[in-house]
């Protein structure tokens, strides 16, 4: 599966790395020492949640693109 969801990306102080969040999907983040790590671990972690989703039977939001917050 394509990924297509929207992917934040900062860094925090607290953990010494870049944090990469997925609002679309409760819960999905993933980190990395690098902006490129946490974009590819992002990628890995957005796949198995898909995943562990469908093994459960529950829903798997569709991708709405970019998201706008205030």
């Amino acid at each position: 599966m394509e990924n297509k969801y929207e992917i934040i990306i900062f860094w925090s102080n607290e953990d010494k790395s870049f944090i990469a969040e997925v609002p679309e999907l409760p819960g999905c983040m993933a980190d990395g020492k690098t902006y490129q790590e946490a974009i590819s671990n992002a990628e890995i972690i957005i796949s198995e949640w898909v995943e562990t989703a469908k093994e459960l039977g529950r829903p798997i939001p569709q991708p709405k693109g970019r998201l706008m917050y205030a």
